[in-house]
C-alpha cells in the first residue's frame, strides 16, 4: 500500500472500534460522575455509592491531610495560578519540589512538567536531536518502540520519525531485541528503547536487564515509570529505580508521574547529569511554551514529596502490598498480574459482551472498576482492570472476590492461570 493510500493510525482505530464503551458509557459501568467520596467509597450524582476499584492513587494519598492543608495555604497566598510558562514566572513551590525530588532521586537531575505526556514531548526531541550532553547521539538515533509502550509515546511516531526511524520492537523477546540492535549497528545509529516500567494493563519489564543490553551497543533507556513511582522503592522512587539499585545508570532517563501513587498531579523527568536540565528547561516546548502546574496542586506536591522522604511511605507501601496479596490469595492467583508486583489486576474476557455482562454483575453489587475494550486489548475481547490501593479496606477485597464469584458462576469468566 502506498504512501496516498496507507491510513493513518486514527482511521484504523476508528474503523476498528465497536460500540462496547459506548454501551458502557450508556449504562453508567464506566465514566463515573462522582459527587463525593470517603476513602474508597465514592456517591455518584444519581446519589448511589460504591465500592471503586477505578483510582490510581495506590498509596491513597490524594486526601492526605497534610497535602490538603498544604493547598488550603497555597490558595490563600498565591491564589489558583500563575498563569505563565516558568521562564517568566514560577511558584515558589516548583524549585521546592525539584529538590525535594533530586534528594530522592540521589542527586540526579529532575525537572517537573505537567504531565508525564508533557515529559515525553518535551524531553524525547532533545534526546533524539542531540541535545542533551549527557546522552550524546552518534550519527542519528533509531527508536525502538516497546509494543506495550505507553500510547502517549506511540502517538509521537510522527515526531520521532524526524529524528530517526521508528522500530517497533518487543523488549522481552530476545530474537526481536537482538535484530533490532544489530540493524542499529549496521547503520551506526544510536539505539533508544522506550518503554513502560509498569504497564498500566499488565506485566512488569526487566529494566537492569535491558540497561545493559543498552548499554552494550551504545544505546539508551527511556522509562515511563508512571505507574510504578511511589509504590515501591526507597523514598517511593519506583519499580524503575529500585530495579537498578537506587542508582540510574548513565544511559537511562525515567519519566515518572505525580498524579497516581505520588497523591498529586503533574510529571517529572530523572536524567543522571543534573547538568543537562538547563537544556531540558529551556528548549523543551512544554517547558517554553506552556504553563506551570496550578498553584495548590503544586504546593501538595510538595507535601507528598516530604511524606516520600519520610517514614510514613513505607508504612503506606506495606499496606497497598499486604491488600494485593490478600487479594491474590482470596481469588487463588486466577487474575492477570497476580503474584506479580504491580498494584493492578485484571480479568479478561473472550467477549466484549462478557465483559459488560460481568460488569453489570459487579455494579449491582456496589463495585466499579475500568473496563477496557479496543484499541487498549485486542478487538473483540474485553478486560476488567482493578486498580489496589492502600486505602482499601479488607471488606472492600472480600466484597470484590465474592461478586467475581458471582461472575465465574454465571459462566462469564475463564480465570487466567498464573505462571508467578
Amino acid at each position: 500500500m502506498d504512501a496516498q493510500t496507507k491510513q493513518d493510525w486514527m482511521t484504523i482505530r476508528r474503523d476498528n472500534t465497536t460500540s462496547a464503551l459506548e454501551r458502557a458509557y450508556e449504562e453508567s459501568l464506566t465514566g463515573f460522575t462522582v459527587a463525593s467520596r470517603e476513602g474508597k467509597r465514592i456517591t455518584l450524582k444519581e446519589g448511589n455509592t460504591f465500592t471503586e476499584f477505578v483510582s490510581c492513587s495506590y498509596l491513597g494519598l490524594e486526601a492526605h491531610p497534610a497535602l490538603i492543608e498544604a493547598a488550603h495555604q497555597a490558595l490563600g497566598t498565591t491564589g489558583l495560578h500563575l498563569s505563565s510558562s516558568r521562564s517568566a514566572m514560577r511558584p515558589v513551590y516548583l524549585p521546592q519540589l525539584e529538590s525535594l525530588l533530586s534528594e530522592i532521586y540521589k542527586g540526579c537531575g529532575v525537572s517537573v512538567f505537567t504531565s508525564t505526556t508533557s515529559v515525553h514531548l518535551g524531553v524525547l526531541p532533545l534526546l533524539g536531536s542531540n541535545s542533551l550532553k549527557g546522552y550524546p547521539i552518534r550519527k542519528r538515533a533509531h527508536w525502538l518502540m516497546d509494543k506495550t509502550a505507553h500510547a502517549s509515546m506511540q502517538v509521537l511516531r510522527g515526531i520521532f520519525q524526524q529524528f530517526g526511524e521508528v522500530t517497533r520492537v518487543q523488549s522481552t523477546d530476545p530474537e526481536s531485541m537482538s535484530s533490532a540492535l544489530k540493524k542499529c549497528a549496521e547503520r551506526q545509529e544510536t539505539p533508544i528503547l522506550l518503554i513502560d516500567g509498569i504497564g498500566s494493563m499488565s506485566g512488569l519489564v526487566p529494566i537492569a536487564q535491558l540497561s545493559r543490553q543498552l548499554e552494550a551497543v551504545g544505546g539508551y533507556l527511556y522509562v515511563d515509570d508512571a505507574h510504578g513511582i511511589s509504590i515501591t522503592g526507597c523514598h517511593g522512587s519506583g519499580y524503575a529505580f529500585a530495579a537498578l539499585d537506587n542508582q540510574l545508570p548513565h544511559n537511562m532517563i525515567l519519566a515518572g508521574s505525580l498524579s497516581k501513587g505520588f497523591g498529586g498531579a503533574g510529571g517529572f523527568v530523572v536524567v543522571k547529569d543534573p547538568q543537562d536540565i538547563p537544556s531540558i528547561q529551556t528548549l523543551a516546548n512544554p517547558l517554553v511554551f506552556g504553563h506551570s502546574i496550578m498553584v495548590p496542586i503544586l504546593a501538595a506536591n510538595v507535601a507528598a514529596a516530604k511524606i516520600h522522604l519520610s517514614d510514613e511511605i513505607e508504612s503506606l507501601q506495606k499496606r497497598l502490598w499486604a491488600n494485593v496479596r490478600q487479594f491474590d490469595s482470596l481469588t487463588h492467583n486466577r487474575l492477570l498480574n497476580a503474584g506479580v508486583q504491580s498494584p493492578v489486576r485484571g480479568a479478561f474476557f473472550e467477549t466484549e459482551e462478557g465483559g459488560l455482562q460481568a460488569c453489570r454483575i459487579l455494579r449491582n453489587n456496589g463495585i466499579l472498576m475500568f473496563p477496557v475494550f479496543y484499541p487498549i486489548i485486542a478487538k473483540g475481547k474485553a478486560m476488567l482492570r482493578f486498580a489496589f490501593s492502600a486505602g482499601h479496606t479488607e471488606t472492600d477485597i472480600r466484597q470484590l472476590t465474592d461478586s467475581l464469584g458471582e461472575v465465574t458462576s454465571a459462566g462469564l469468566w475463564t480465570a487466567h492461570t498464573s505462571t508467578a
